[in-house]
């Protein structure tokens, strides 16, 4: 047996039955010490140690709100981003004539909007009061949010801007410049913050409280996650009225009143703007969470990420299509809309739809906006160059109604019933009334008083000479 344990097989062996033998009797002392009640003495290190842990809850509470805060500013940078997405895409589907004033306006809308919304428009929107909020006057003590005031004024500031710049679009080429000033300021401090408050303001359209209008009418309250009415239905509803009380542009319709094509000057600028607008929305919608901590937080703004961009290719590949079948031909400048379509639509409910349904809403409204294209031209005699109404008014309508069609949890085609969905469609046209209404009676006194519209001989040869002294293109 000595020989044995002397051998490298019976000293392995013998290593392993002393190991066993220890663990054996460490796990028994163990289990007879877990049960043991804890002398007295040892109960305040057991606090100490459980305040000791709090600092540690603070700071993990600290490094959420930081992230919090950088992803909303981030988001507040790609949204920015979007002006000159814009300022692109109209310059591209105008006329090289008047490039300059296009981007000039783009400019205006982001300096002077930002301006006027910090002065005032942004207490009118998250300000108390019923109807409309109490202005601000340039200070900062109303936030609505557990980030800095700051930082949520300059998210908000960024979708101020991108309402105003929509009606940019739909009036080039025949506007007065300094008739542009005066309602930007107006869309900025008035049209855009009321509707605003009566929404993302706490105001009685997303009143949830007991007793409430839209709780009494239809047990739920209108959703617009990111703006699909809020900021691009607004948009595109001023638009329609500004381009209907302005005219037509020179040469636009025959003696006869056939619509005649005036083509862009740069497709090419104007798919780089879309390509712009496409990205900065990936901080227009999951942005609007204003939140990336934590995992409730994380796989929301990845569900919008998918949702936006499932319906931006959904909208331009059907528009695509039906422009092929509608005009043998697959248009890129249709294209390039449909994919502007899909974007607006999917924007009120890409928190509250699955994938299937981001891509409905983006074929629906990618076919529609061709449609809406033909109508207002053809029908209404409205000229919008870029389809601005269109594609923001039009669209952001449908993709809003659709949200209270197409939500997983409370929407009509999940068997919730009705409520929703008409919820939905009351917001949807009262947002759009106002819009409506206060666009004509803004537009209709600016042209009585001033005249909205430059000379025929500026029109002819164009804006950027005569409004600004100088060209885009030498």
């Amino acid at each position: 047996m000595k020989n044995y344990f002397k051998s490298l097989h019976g000293k392995f062996v013998l290593f392993f039955l002393i190991a066993v033998a220890s663990i054996t009797f460490v796990s028994k002392i163990s289990a007879q010490d877990s049960t043991e009640t804890l002398p007295v003495e040892e109960g305040p290190v057991i606090v100490e140690a459980i305040e000791a842990s709090v600092p540690a809850l603070d700071i993990a509470n600290e490094l959420g709100l930081s992230l919090d805060t950088v992803w909303m500013l981030l988001a507040a940078m790609l949204v920015f981003f979007m002006q000159p997405g814009f300022a692109l895409v109209e310059a591209g589907f105008t006329r090289t004539k008047n490039t300059a004033n296009i981007l000039t306006k783009n400019f205006l809308d982001f300096m002077l909007g930002s301006l006027l919304f910090f002065f005032v428009g942004y207490g009118i929107m998250f300000g108390e009061g019923g109807f409309i909020g109490s202005p601000n006057f340039f200070k900062l003590d109303i936030n609505p949010t557990d980030l800095p005031v700051e930082g949520f004024l300059v998210f908000q500031t960024v979708f101020c801007a991108t309402a105003a710049t929509i009606v940019s679009g739909a009036m080039a080429e025949r506007t007065k410049f300094s008739i542009y000033l005066i309602y930007t300021v107006l869309v900025s401090v008035l049209i855009y913050p009321v509707s605003g408050h009566w929404t993302w303001g706490g105001g009685w359209l997303m009143n949830g409280d007991e007793g409430s209008f839209m709780m009494n009418a239809f047990g739920a309250t209108f959703h617009d996650f990111a703006g699909s009415t809020i900021v691009h239905s607004v948009g595109g509803w001023i638009a329609l009225m500004g381009a209907m009380v302005l005219g037509p542009r020179i040469g636009k319709y025959s003696s006869n009143g056939k619509s005649k094509a005036i083509p862009g000057h740069n497709l090419m600028v104007g798919a780089l703007g879309v390509f712009i607008l496409w990205f900065g929305w990936f901080g227009f919608n999951p942005g609007s969470q204003l939140a990336a901590s934590g995992e409730e937080n994380r796989t929301a703004i990845s569900h919008v990420f998918l949702t936006t961009n499932l319906a931006a290719c959904a909208g331009g590949f059907f528009a695509l299509l039906t422009a092929w079948l509608r005009y043998k031909k697959p248009s890129l400048s249709l294209t390039l809309n449909g994919v502007l379509a899909g974007l607006v639509g999917i924007t009120a409910g890409c928190d509250v739809v699955s994938p299937i349904g981001a891509i409905i809403i983006g074929m629906v409204c990618g076919s529609v906006m061709v449609l809406s294209v033909e109508f207002i031209d053809r029908v209404l005699k409205i000229d919008d160059p870029v389809g601005a109404s269109s594609v923001h008014g039009v669209c952001g309508f449908i993709g809003t109604v659709m949200t209270g069609l197409l939500a997983t949890d409370g929407g009509l085609f999940y068997g919730y019933g009705a409520g929703f969905t008409l919820a939905q469609l009351t917001g949807a046209v009262i947002v759009g009334l106002w819009a409506l209404v206060a666009g004509y009676v803004i537009f209709k006194l600016l042209d009585v008083m001033f005249g909205l519209r430059v000379s025929r001989r500026v029109e002819e040869e164009g804006l950027d000479i005569y409004e600004h002294g100088e060209t885009a293109y030498n």
